[in-house]
């Protein structure tokens, strides 16, 4: 039971990161640094793949 609840709590906060990811990616301040040096800013890709990691590591504790 207490590993399940572990799996679901990383999934919320995975999903969350992701958002927050994709949030500052897709944020007009990004958008116009990628269009002058085409650079991602570094919290975008923390948020998303430690959101995506996240993600997997709570559904194989679930399982």
């Amino acid at each position: 039971m207490n590993g399940k609840l572990l799996g679901i709590v990383l999934i919320i906060v995975g999903v969350a990161l992701v958002a927050w990811g994709y949030n500052i990616y897709d944020s007009a301040e990004s958008q116009l640094g990628r269009a002058l040096s085409g650079e991602t800013p570094i919290e975008a890709w923390v948020g998303m793949v430690g959101g995506a990691l996240c993600v997997a590591l709570g559904v194989f504790k679930v399982k």
